[in-house]
């Protein structure tokens, strides 16, 4: 197994122009959270959540297909969700076969998403870790290219790319908070930024994957419990990515579902953005208090999802 040393700020640069022709170079909505009904704190939203497939995991789908040579069989990935839409994405642009395999727990709108890029769909087991050990089997029997959604060095240089742009968009901010599920985003945006701005984790409290392996000092299994246990919660985090989080993340925060919820609404509510539950957990931090800037902080936080349903956004007040 390579470790994080195998993911350079020179591979990210590398690869960056690669895959620009395949993905989306996402806005950013600068807010004051005055307007969330919050003492006033300017703030930068990194829309990630506004991607091909909805959400960031485009950039790791498009760079293992990229990288990596495809067999006849296609590829094969196990996905809470936008993992699997993002490699369905990326094998339909590629011309590549794709066999995508997710847990029960999988809303509905991301296995619609999924489908509609032409994958072939498998659903069982209860939990992500099911649907990996299923596609694993897959792999093994007929030779598909396996692509984790976390644990694959090509996948943390993928999502590396949005540190890149991050830092070209707001050159400025010293504090970037970040959702946590496997751990291949905040991996791949630390190990670019290299410790020359300030990265906190945000995480489910129902899943509090990096949280336990700090305390640990590896990682080790935690709960997949929560609203957002489709996203952020398989057993642990990566293996590749803890050496670059010991070295580069702050710290993890762990927020509620209650908080979660909030954040859903608010961006909803106020800036008209929609966001699944764990794209809104880096904002959640913020609208909750359990981030608190110190005066004078730069910050920017990453939505980085937005496969959900809108029905239950439209069900929501307008607020003027």
């Amino acid at each position: 197994m390579a470790n994080g040393n195998t993911v350079t700020r020179e591979r990210i640069a590398a690869m960056e122009p690669r895959i620009r022709p395949y993905i989306r170079r996402t806005p950013v909505l600068r807010v004051d959270m005055a307007d969330f009904d919050r003492p006033p704190l300017t703030i930068d939203l990194k829309l990630e959540c506004l991607q091909h497939s909805g959400s960031f995991k485009a950039r790791g789908a498009f760079t293992n297909l990229l990288e990596r040579p495809v067999p006849e069989a296609g590829v094969v990935a196990a996905s809470g969700g936008n993992h699997g839409a993002a490699v369905a994405y990326a094998a339909m642009r590629l011309g590549h076969k794709a066999t995508i395999f997710v847990p029960e727990v999988s809303p509905p709108a991301k296995l619609e998403r999924i489908r509609s890029y032409g994958a072939d769909l498998i659903v069982g087991g209860a939990r992500y870790a099911e649907a990996l050990a299923a596609s694993e089997r897959f792999a093994e029997e007929t030779g598909a290219l396996q692509i984790h959604a976390f644990n694959q060095q090509e996948t943390l240089i993928g999502q590396g790319t949005l540190g890149l742009e991050i830092e070209g968009d707001l050159p400025d901010i010293d504090t970037l908070l970040v959702a946590v599920g496997g751990g291949g985003l905040i991996g791949g945006i630390a190990a670019w930024f290299a410790g020359r701005i300030r990265i906190v984790a945000v995480e489910p409290e129902g899943a509090p994957t990096l949280y336990r392996a700090f305390e640990a000092g590896h990682p080790v299994d935690a709960p997949a419990e929560g609203i957002a246990a489709d996203s952020l919660a398989p057993k642990r985090v990566g293996e590749m990515m803890f050496p670059i989080a010991e070295a580069f993340v702050e710290r993890s925060i762990l927020v509620s579902d209650d908080d979660i919820i909030a954040a859903q609404k608010a961006l909803w509510n106020r800036v008209r953005i929609i966001s699944e539950p764990g794209g809104a957990a880096a904002f959640a931090a913020i609208l909750s208090g359990r981030y608190a800037p110190v005066p004078g902080e730069r910050v920017a936080v990453l939505v980085c999802g937005a496969n959900a349903n809108p029905a239950t956004f439209w069900l929501q007040p307008v607020e003027l």
